[in-house]
């Protein structure tokens, strides 16, 4: 494979490899944390990009520290149910596939079984959490739907696709704002939770990673789902309706999106850097599948020049920092959070989470390699 060079995709990665030679290492209590695969995700679109194989090594260091020669993967456990857990499953998928190693087959084949019994809401969809029930949340959609789409294309049955595009269909009717296009955070069923409209089961904002999470979910599915499946078009249609809404409330100046999205105007509020990068994702991927228009190729451009204008700094060292993520937002749970504005503005805003840095890796090598 003949190697070349990258631009920001490759330098972030480079920097997060000199920091973090093991993802995991120095995490608290070292967990089977769902962001090691949005980074490892975009780390096998620069290997693919350059041929230079220190990538693939990287991502199969990082998953063999979890993943025993049984396939039994460390500090997984199935009955806490948290859709979360499922996105490594992805990383595992391509190391199967490249190596044959069938420790990534069983691996693979216990975050399927997850998906099989997976407490689900009336209408089917998954609960994001065992511990948060009856709750459709926008970020479960990344975590899930393109693992079990991949899964589904290598090992199902095609009839096994209408689960997934379900999920996304059922998600977006029970989460979509209709004045202005925009997905709440979450929802809840039941609507008894102390974050949530009791009338609609909404909850109260449109965060901005979570319609990432969205938008980056979907266009990942896309990607493995037939084209001659049923509900195709009306997922690029969904696609296309939900940036068209994330266009609508987009910075002007700076072309990348707030932490409320639809607040810019607030006291506290911030131009937030994960949010952009998935956004832009979706994006890039889309115009080069052929999902949007190339009227969105000049609109990557313009956010594209945004994020590395707004977010990005690079260290006397040459290491890449990507500033401006919020660290963590959810709701309820111990901490009762309540999904108020002044919630998402309170969270903590740091450099280089590995959120944001999978999302800047994965839009960037996206937007730099043809």
């Amino acid at each position: 494979m003949e190697t070349k060079t990258l631009n920001w995709s490759q330098r972030m990665i480079d920097s997060v490899m000199v920091r973090k030679p093991l993802l995991s290492e120095g995490i608290q209590n070292d967990k089977w944390s769902y962001d090691y695969g949005v980074v490892l995700k975009g780390t096998e679109l620069v290997w693919r990009a350059t041929g230079d194989h220190r990538y693939f090594n990287y991502m199969k260091k990082n998953m063999d520290a979890f993943v025993d020669d049984e396939g039994n993967i460390r500090e997984y456990d199935i009955n806490l149910f948290n859709i979360d857990h499922i996105n490594n499953g992805k990383v595992l998928l391509t190391l199967y596939k490249e190596t044959g190693e069938m420790k990534y087959k069983k691996a693979i084949d216990l975050l399927r079984n997850q998906l099989r019994s997976h407490p689900r809401t009336s209408e089917g969809v998954f609960w994001h959490k065992k511990v948060y029930p009856s709750q459709i949340w926008l970020d479960g959609l990344f975590m899930g739907a393109p693992f079990y789409a991949e899964y589904v294309k290598e090992f199902g049955k095609e009839e096994e696709f209408d689960d997934i595009t379900k999920q996304f269909i059922l998600c977006a009717k029970n989460t979509k704002d209709h004045e202005t296009g925009l997905l709440y955070h979450a929802f809840d069923e039941k609507k008894v939770q102390p974050w949530c409209n009791p009338e609609t089961g909404h909850s109260k904002n449109f965060w901005g990673r979570s319609m990432g999470w969205f938008v980056m979910g979907l266009v990942d599915t896309l990607g493995f789902l037939p084209e001659s499946h049923k509900d195709r078009d009306t997922l690029v249609t969904l696609l296309v309706e939900v940036l068209q809404a994330l266009k609508d409330v987009q910075d002007e100046e700076t072309g990348v999106w707030n932490q409320v999205l639809d607040k810019g105007d607030r006291k506290g509020n911030y131009l937030e850097a994960s949010a952009s990068c998935m956004i832009l994702y979706a994006i890039a991927k889309g115009v080069k599948q052929g999902f949007l228009s190339k009227e969105w190729g000049k609109e990557a451009e313009r956010v594209y020049k945004g994020i590395i204008t707004e977010f990005v700094s690079v260290t006397n060292e040459g290491l890449v920092n990507l500033n401006k993520t919020c660290q963590v937002a959810g709701l309820g749970g111990p901490d009762k959070r309540d999904g108020t504005f002044e919630y998402y503005i309170s969270e903590p805003i740091i450099t280089n989470d590995l959120k944001g840095i999978g999302a800047f890796i994965l839009a960037t090598a996206e937007m730099e390699n043809d």
